[in-house]
C-alpha cells in the first residue's frame, strides 16, 4: 500500500506548496461481486471497481473539500488548485483543524479484517443455489424472492500534514435468501442473511435457506390484537436498532446542535443498573473494526453505558472542539465531505437471564421480530414503528400477530429494558433479546 500513500503524501505536499495552511487526503479503492438468483435461475451478476480520493485544504480556520476519480497528474494538479483556491474563499469554521500529533495512531494491532481469496463466481452462484433450494423446501413456502450473494474487499488510506500516514484493507462476504409462503393474500414474506469479514466463516448456506422459508411459514395466519400496554420483546434481529437511536442521541454534532434526546445526560442514568453498551474497534475479524479513525486518530474500547450510566459521547474532532472535549476517535468520512462520528463495534453486553425465562414471566405481550416506518424523533425521543411478531401468552409464543404500532418514549424504553444473556456478535451492531415494558400497543 505504500504506492497510495507516497500519492497521497505526494498530494498534500502540493496543497502546502500552493498555499494551504495544511491538509488531509483520503483514498478508497474498492472491488465488489454480487449475483443473485430467483427460481433457480440467475437474474444478476456483476462484478465493479472503483476508486476514489479526496483533498481536504485549510487555510487557516477556512476549509474545502474536492474529490476526484481521476488519478493523472494533471487532473490532481487541478484537484489541488480547485481546492484552495476555495478554502480561500469560504467562511471560517473556529473548530476546524486537522488532529495535534499527540492524538495520532502511532502503532496498531493486527486485525485479520481482511480475506484474502476472493471467491469464484460459480462458487458463489452454489451458495445463492443451495441457500434457495433449501428455502424452497420447507413445507409451506411457495414462491420465492431469490437469494442473494456478495462480495467485496475496499483499501482505505488516510495521510495528512501533521506526520500521519496508515492504509489498510477490508472484506465482506455475504448470503441471503427471502421467500414467500402460503397462497393469494394471505401470503407472507421473510429472509435471512449472514455478513462476515471471512467467506469461511459464512454460516451454512443450507442453514440460512431453511431458517429464511421456516421464518416465513411460521408467519402466515397472522392475527390482530386490540390496542393496549403489554410488555414487548424483541427479537435480537431488531433490538440492535436501540443500538442505532442511542449513538444517533450521543453523536457529538447532535449534541452541540441541541437536538438530541439525551443532550443534558452524559454521566446520567439512562439505563437499568447493570446494562453496559460497549463499542470496540479492535475486534478481530470484526465488521466495523479499524486500526485507527478517518483522521489519524488512536481508537480503543470504550463502555459506552456503564452500569446503565452514559460515560461519553462519540465525537470527531470538530464536534470535540464545539463541546469543549477531546475526540474519542470516532471519526470515520467519505472522500467528499468533512468526517462525522459513528461507532465500530458497538452491542449492548448480554444480560444474567435467559430468553426463555424472560418470556416466561409474560401473561401477555408482543414479541417482534420486524418493524417498519421511520417514527423516531431524534429530539424528543418520541418512538412509534409498524411492527409484526407473534404473541405471547403464557410465557410463550402463541401465534402471528401484524399490522400492528408500537409507542413509547425512548427515555422510557431505554429506562424500562431488560437484557437477556443470548448475545451473538455478529453485524458489528449486535444487542441479544431484549424486553421492555410499558410500550402501548396499537392494534385493532
Amino acid at each position: 500500500m505504500a504506492d497510495v500513500l507516497n500519492l497521497l503524501e505526494d498530494l498534500i505536499r502540493k496543497a502546502r506548496a500552493a498555499g494551504a495552511d495544511a491538509a488531509d487526503a483520503v483514498l478508497f479503492d474498492s472491488a465488489s461481486l454480487s449475483l443473485s438468483q430467483r427460481l433457480g435461475k440467475p437474474e444478476k451478476l456483476e462484478r465493479s471497481e472503483s476508486g476514489d480520493l479526496g483533498l481536504r485544504v485549510f487555510v487557516g480556520r477556512r476549509q474545502a473539500i474536492v474529490s476526484s476519480t481521476d488519478r493523472s497528474a494533471r487532473a490532481l494538479d487541478e484537484l489541488v488548485e480547485r481546492a484552495v483556491a476555495m478554502a480561500r474563499v469560504v467562511p471560517e469554521d473556529p473548530f476546524a483543524g486537522l488532529a495535534d500529533p499527540d492524538q495520532l495512531a502511532r502503532e496498531w494491532p493486527d486485525l485479520d479484517i481482511c480475506d484474502p481469496e476472493e471467491p469464484a463466481p460459480d462458487s458463489m452462484i452454489e451458495q445463492a443455489r443451495i441457500a434457495e433450494e433449501a428455502a424452497r423446501a420447507v413445507p409451506g413456502v411457495t414462491n420465492s424472492e431469490g437469494a442473494d450473494a456478495g462480495w467485496s474487499r475496499s483499501t482505505v488510506a488516510i495521510a495528512a500534514s501533521n506526520g500521519f500516514a496508515g492504509s489498510y484493507s477490508v472484506s465482506r462476504r455475504s448470503l441471503s435468501a427471502s421467500v414467500l409462503a402460503g397462497e393469494g393474500t394471505a401470503m407472507e414474506r421473510d429472509y435471512e442473511y449472514d455478513s462476515k469479514v471471512y467467506g469461511a466463516d459464512l454460516r451454512s448456506a443450507a442453514d440460512i435457506g431453511r431458517e429464511a422459508g421456516e421464518k416465513a411459514v411460521r408467519r402466515l395466519n397472522p392475527r390482530k390484537v386490540k390496542s393496549q400496554k403489554v410488555p414487548v420483546v424483541l427479537d435480537p434481529r431488531v433490538s440492535r436498532g436501540l443500538l442505532g437511536h442511542l449513538t444517533g442521541a450521543i453523536s457529538g454534532p447532535a449534541v452541540a446542535r441541541g437536538t438530541s434526546f439525551l443532550k443534558d445526560r452524559l454521566g446520567q442514568q439512562i439505563f437499568p443498573a447493570g446494562v453496559m453498551v460497549v463499542d470496540d474497534p479492535w475486534v478481530r475479524r470484526g465488521m466495523r473494526s479499524r486500526p485507527f479513525d478517518a483522521e489519524g486518530v488512536a481508537v480503543r474500547k470504550r463502555t459506552i453505558i456503564e452500569d446503565g450510566r452514559l460515560t461519553t459521547w462519540l465525537l470527531d474532532l470538530r464536534s470535540a472542539r464545539q463541546l469543549g472535549l477531546a475526540t474519542t476517535g470516532h471519526a470515520s468520512r467519505g472522500t467528499s465531505g468533512p468526517p462525522g462520528p459513528s461507532p465500530s463495534n458497538i452491542y449492548l453486553a448480554a444480560g444474567a437471564r435467559s430468553r426463555d425465562a424472560i418470556l416466561g414471566e409474560i401473561k401477555d405481550g408482543l414479541y417482534i421480530t420486524e418493524m417498519m416506518g421511520m417514527g423516531v424523533n431524534g429530539v424528543t425521543g418520541d418512538y412509534s414503528r409498524g411492527a409484526s411478531g407473534f404473541w405471547i401468552e403464557n410465557g410463550r409464543l402463541a401465534y402471528p400477530v401484524s399490522e400492528l404500532t408500537v409507542a413509547s418514549n425512548l427515555k422510557e424504553m431505554f429506562l424500562n429494558l431488560e437484557v437477556a444473556s443470548d448475545l451473538e456478535l455478529r453485524y458489528g451492531m449486535d444487542a441479544p433479546t431484549v424486553r421492555i415494558d410499558g410500550m402501548t400497543v396499537a392494534g385493532m
